[in-house]
């Protein structure tokens, strides 16, 4: 069976302070999404806003790849997408990148930015620069990095674990997918899972958590 946990690293408290992100009495949390990918959970928040289940509004999307199905999702909501690309490892694009990123990101006044699938390492300075979360398809601590779900499902198909889950998390000034724990949810493996049955349920997992994950940020302070 299926648990949710809230975490430790945030402390619910309503409105929202000079030193804490959130909607102000008058105005909506702003919220500006960074993904790499297709965009389904940037899609969830969009909606969640726009049916008044999350009292924010996402103000910008930013990607990384000019292919991402994540631009089509907001342009259909006459949302702001912006791409910087980068390539290669090469430590002064990256820096470049960052430092474009850091100027975008200040320039939309976010209240909250949300990794959706953002698949990039970014730098010290931004993680710093902004109160900043991600979602990361599995548990504290397990299968860091790319290619989580599949990594899980080997797991699972090898007899390592029984059960994988979604992670909501506070971005730190360095590491990968670590952090102040927001929330999480367990999603079990069922007998004769194929990946992509495994993959659709923590799919539709991580779309509840990342805009209750967005919800409980915006209403607390960044530890």
């Amino acid at each position: 069976m299926a648990h949710t946990t809230v975490g430790s690293g945030v402390v619910a408290q309503p409105g929202a302070t000079e030193n804490q992100p959130g909607a102000t009495e008058n105005q909506p949390g702003r919220i500006v999404v960074l993904a790499s990918g297709g965009g389904t959970n940037c899609q969830a928040l969009i909606d969640a806003c726009d049916d008044g289940d999350l009292d924010a509004r996402v103000v910008a999307v930013i990607t990384n790849r000019p292919g991402a199905g994540v631009i089509k999702r907001a342009e259909a909501a006459d949302i702001a997408c912006h791409v910087i690309e980068h390539a290669g490892s090469d430590p002064d694009v990256r820096h470049a990148a960052d430092g474009r990123l850091i100027e975008l990101l200040t320039s939309c006044e976010p209240d909250l930015v949300v990794l959706a699938g953002w698949m990039r390492i970014l730098g010290s300075k931004v993680g710093a620069a902004f109160p900043m979360i991600n979602l990361h398809p599995a548990q504290p601590g397990e299968f860091p990095g790319i290619r989580s779900i599949e990594r899980a499902y080997e797991a699972w198909v090898a007899g390592e674990i029984d059960e994988s889950g979604v992670m909501v998390h506070w971005v730190p000034d360095e590491g990968v997918d670590v952090g102040p724990v927001i929330l999480t949810e367990t999603v079990p493996f069922v007998v004769g899972d194929s990946l992509d049955d495994f993959a659709s349920r923590l799919h539709a997992t991580e779309h509840r958590l990342i805009v209750a994950g967005a919800a409980m940020a915006l209403g607390g302070p960044r530890p």
